[in-house]
């Protein structure tokens, strides 16, 4: 049985990670007091200590890491760089290093935000980033300092939707909250990404992990849609009116940080050295219903701490 340390496991991708049915793993969670009674252990720490970082690897002695641990709100970032940089930008190096001395592998969780959307076809490992945003800048941080302190460590760039403990964590819900009580929204007909399902990157990743895989990696969906388009996908799949979605440019929203519009990126190197395809989004919005009709996220917020 292979142990794993899933940092930041209240986050929407931490929580699904160790949610999840996995036969040939054990998830342990690292978590701030958000959570209780969970079907998996968890640890409490609280990683903006640099001495309780370090050490967590060598107490805990996992078999490999899952670093899902950030600040992810980008308009957050840009109130609070200094906080920012440090737990989006050094952390992830100091639990990288730790792992390196403990022949641990790392897996650390980035974003397709490191890149300024100008280019005009697809991202691909080997495009020079230029980030836009104080939380893009960050990752982009953690990523070098990462691959600078533990060579052998892995680096996941993802975008991806699902359901989170607090239900506003992501632009699925969004649609979802916004549509399931009629009002209306914004969906941005020139912001292009490639959602993965969140279910779909845990698989992912631990299959990365399975194949020891090293380097950076674009782990994103096999289909680039814009936002506005996704919502209208969300519609249809749950039978809201799809009217309520107002097709807008990103440069006329109110959105304090400045977003990319092109995040087309390639999954080639991917899918070839993992010897699989990646699910479509059409089958992620489908999981994303059934787990609504299961009452999952009820489910899950059952599990956030009173």
């Amino acid at each position: 049985m292979t142990h794993i340390l899933v940092t930041g496991s209240s986050g929407l991708l931490g929580l699904n990670l160790c949610l999840g049915n996995w036969d040939s793993y054990t998830l342990l969670g690292l978590d701030r007091g958000k959570l209780a009674n969970t079907p998996f252990k968890l640890v409490q720490a609280d990683l903006n200590d640099p001495q309780t970082a370090s050490r967590l690897i060598d107490t805990l002695n996992p078999d490999a890491v899952i670093h899902t641990a950030a600040n992810a709100s980008i308009d957050s970032c840009e109130s609070d760089p200094d906080n920012a940089r440090y737990l989006n930008g050094e952390i992830p190096g100091i639990l990288a290093e730790a792992a390196a001395k403990a022949s641990v592998h790392f897996l650390h969780i980035s974003t397709d935000a490191v890149f300024d959307g100008t280019k005009d076809g697809i991202y691909t490992e080997t495009d020079v980033p230029n980030p836009l945003s104080v939380y893009a800048q960050t990752k982009l941080l953690g990523e070098q300092n990462v691959l600078s302190a533990n060579p052998a460590a892995a680096v996941a760039r993802v975008n991806f939707f699902g359901w989170s403990l607090s239900g506003t964590r992501s632009l699925s819900e969004f649609f979802y909250n916004k549509l399931s009580a009629g009002q209306t929204c914004n969906g941005f007909t020139d912001v292009y990404f490639c959602p993965m399902f969140v279910g779909d990157l845990a698989a992912t990743l631990l299959r990365m992990l399975d194949k020891s895989l090293s380097g950076l990696y674009h782990v994103v969906g096999s289909e680039a849609l814009n936002k506005y388009e996704f919502g209208i996908r969300i519609a249809h799949q749950f039978g809201f009116d799809e009217g309520l979605i107002r097709p807008i440019s990103v440069e006329q929203s109110t959105l304090i940080a400045q977003r990319s519009h092109n995040l087309r990126l390639s999954i080639h190197k991917l899918c070839t050295d993992l010897g699989m395809e990646i699910p479509s989004v059409s089958t992620g919005i489908e999981q994303f219903y059934t787990q609504a009709q299961q009452g999952y996220p009820q489910k899950m917020r059952s599990y956030q701490q009173a």
